[in-house]
């Protein structure tokens, strides 16, 4: 360890803890309020910002928590994790809280917190839907008022698909996310809802090309979506098996999320395909709103898990792309040559790309538009580095300027890319099978 770790370590045991957060739930005001004071007295590794308002007027919060919280570094990975994005599904909210309470006032003194900090970029927004928690009046286990936000549209069939037009009126509450998704570049994420226990993986939509005829959606990095979902549903004992009574049981606590039922319109469909970010939806409580009394038992069933989940945003490969003159190339397609994209995965405005990728040998193709394609190796160790993905920089061997790529072409349009595909038109008729899930579990996501 080095002399850095060991200092921080030992100021970490002279810092005076932030008032113990309770196992209540935390309206509005309540949550600024802690927020807030997080904010004020860590930070060193903290900022707090609002990534804009809900329809009734409320700030979205937004948490970040690492070493430079309030800039993005080379090389540090952005994370992130949003909750009640239904608003009547309120563990996750609270989760979240008493996650940032776990890693502020554990930086220093418990060394994988630090490491995870020093390390990582984390952004945590407890509530996507702050409307619709505060309208609920009567908490029920499987409906209530607030599902929806302040203008009575649900918030996870409310975002562009990539399979077939989403023709609603776009929230405020969506636009905001859509936004802060090109601020950042986001690598990894989960969004926490309630009414189910299962960690549950892309694609929510499809068409036959992903494989909906045989009752699934794969993506081309299904492998790691198993991966990521495994890595949670693993760590939390209640995540196996039939634990909800009368609902769909998961033995092994995961699923495809069309396997499931077909969703259009979702949110994690909608991270993977258009900003670049690997996205899970974790189901955490068979009662959507459960009493205040298990609210401990959640966070001790969650915590290991939460913990692990952002350690994965450091699987795989990560680099730059520089030119011969060794500036940095961004705008550059850079793809594993048997998974590509729909929407390509391309460097960031510092040249950046990240993959998440299991262990293996892969072959990177790095595509300039009017140059031929470069082709390189890379061996994704099976013991990865502690904290960080195989770094792989890559020189682009061109000669002569780059010509600039217009801003308008740089990111794909927000319209269902898969519809050329072969018969799209049966990609919204299930089974029977499917069918008869949609109608029951439909309030459950």
């Amino acid at each position: 360890m080095e002399k850095m770790d060991f200092a921080r370590l030992w100021l970490g045991l002279l810092l005076p803890l932030v008032a113990t957060l309770d196992f209540s739930y935390h309206h509005q005001e309540e949550m600024e309020v802690f927020l807030k004071n997080v904010a004020q007295n860590y930070s060193s590794i903290t900022h707090l910002h609002s990534i804009g308002k809900s329809v009734k007027g409320r700030n979205l919060w937004v948490l970040v928590v690492g070493r430079s919280p309030k800039e993005h570094r080379i090389g540090i990975p952005e994370f992130k994790y949003v909750a009640n994005m239904h608003g009547d599904e309120t563990v996750g909210r609270e989760l979240l809280l008493h996650l940032i309470e776990y890693l502020v006032t554990h930086d220093g003194k418990d060394l994988e917190v630090t490491n995870l900090i020093n390390n990582t970029r984390i952004h945590i927004m407890p509530s996507m839907n702050p409307d619709g928690f505060e309208a609920v009046r009567k908490p029920d286990c499987f409906y209530s008022n607030g599902r929806e936000n302040g203008n009575f549209y649900d918030l996870n069939r409310n975002f562009p698909d990539a399979f077939e037009f989403n023709n609603v009126s776009r929230q405020p509450e969506t636009m905001a996310v859509m936004e802060w998704l090109k601020t950042e570049t986001f690598v990894l994420s989960a969004n926490l809802h309630g009414g189910a226990l299962v960690a549950s993986y892309p694609f929510d939509n499809g068409v036959p090309g992903t494989g909906t005829l045989h009752s699934r959606s794969l993506t081309p990095d299904d492998d790691v979506f198993q991966y990521l979902a495994n890595t949670y549903a693993s760590r939390n004992p209640n995540m196996k098996g039939d634990q909800c009574k009368n609902k769909m049981n998961f033995p092994d606590g995961i699923t495809n999320g069309y396997s499931w039922y077909p969703l259009k319109g979702g949110m994690q469909d909608y991270n993977y395909i258009w900003a670049q970010c690997f996205e899970i939806t974790l189901e955490l409580s068979c009662c959507k709103y459960p009493r205040e009394e298990k609210l401990s038992t959640f966070w001790n069933l969650n915590k290991a898990s939460l913990i692990e989940y952002i350690k994965q945003v450091h699987l795989g490969v990560k680099g730059q792309v520089f030119d011969q003159s060794g500036n940095p190339l961004p705008n550059v397609i850079v793809e594993v040559q048997d998974r590509k994209h729909i929407c390509p995965y391309k460097t960031n405005k510092f040249g950046e790309y990240y993959l998440l990728l299991l262990p293996g040998s892969y072959t990177l193709n790095v595509t300039v538009p009017g140059h031929h394609p470069h082709l390189t190796k890379v061996i994704i160790p099976q013991k990865s580095q502690d904290f960080s993905a195989l770094k792989k920089d890559i020189l682009f061997p061109f000669r002569g300027q780059l010509d600039p790529v217009p801003v308008s072409n740089l990111a794909c349009p927000r319209i269902p890319l898969y519809s050329n595909l072969p018969s799209h038109s049966a990609a919204t008729k299930p089974s029977l099978f499917l069918f008869l899930v949609t109608l029951f579990h439909i309030l459950f996501k």
